[in-house]
């Protein structure tokens, strides 16, 4: 078997189990599962809104589902684990379910669609795509999308982070599909620019010192008094007053 076929063999399994555990526990508020597996056996997880519903009284029915996960789709020592789901409104699958029992009672498509989109946004997701196909309106099917926020397409983003369910129910016009797709929050996309704040390097000693010696300086320098400074006219007084005691002297001279 070549590794291409041995991948397409893996997704279809896993799709097939996804929608035996969906139409199995509908009611329990099923939300997804992983598959993962071991050298020992098979790992799979269940998420579920009431997960007493699917482990049952003294675990039977979480036993009954590992026997019936090996026999029909030949999974080898299945161990099955129920989570329970945190925030519903950032579960594609239980988003999806919400509005696929919201159409079956006869509510509005576009209703129940601004509705679905309203709680998942408040919920804290940076983004959600909601498209319902179906016989809307008229004999002819088509498509409504209801979309708000971040939502990649493409790319690592769109592969790693995006949730994705569809659910499909039937109505009295025909088949009604719902298509899910959540972008949750915190999540770091590689578009994202961080600033970071540079810290001061640390001061070398002999630098400390020498800012304190002139700190020293500078305040002794601003603590001694200021010296009188004489104006112009006290300057020409003392120059008249020295002449005068000059001229004095002189004339005692003279007199003698």
């Amino acid at each position: 078997m070549s590794s291409i076929k041995h991948f397409i063999d893996e997704s279809i399994k896993k799709t097939g189990v996804d929608e035996f555990l969906w139409k199995e526990f509908e009611k329990a508020g099923y939300g997804g599962v992983d598959i993962t597996k071991t050298p020992l056996g098979t790992n799979i997880v269940v998420y579920a809104m009431r997960p007493g519903i699917i482990i049952g009284r003294g675990g039977t029915t979480i036993k009954n589902l590992a026997k019936a996960l090996e026999d029909k789709f030949g999974l080898p020592n299945p161990q099955v684990s129920v989570a329970e789901i945190e925030v519903p409104e950032l579960n594609a699958h239980v988003m999806a379910s919400r509005i696929a029992t919201t159409l079956k009672r006869g509510v509005h498509f576009r209703r129940a669609g601004f509705w679905a989109l309203s709680q998942i946004m408040e919920a804290g997701a940076l983004g959600a795509e909601i498209i319902i196909s179906g016989k809307l309106r008229t004999e002819r099917a088509r498509s409504e999308k209801f979309r708000e926020g971040y939502v990649p397409k493409s790319g690592d983003p769109a592969m790693k982070f995006v949730r994705r369910a569809v659910v499909h129910s039937q109505l009295k016009p025909g088949i009604f599909g719902v298509k899910v797709t959540i972008m949750p929050s915190g999540v770091e996309l590689p578009d994202q620019i961080k600033i970071l704040e540079i810290e001061p390097e640390p001061q070398k000693p002999s630098e400390q010192v020498e800012e304190k010696i002139e700190e020293t300086q500078v305040s002794e320098l601003e603590n001694q008094p200021y010296a009188d400074v004489s104006s112009d006219e006290t300057v020409e007084a003392d120059v008249e007053n020295q002449e005068e005691e000059s001229e004095k002297i002189d004339g005692d001279e003279k007199d003698s």
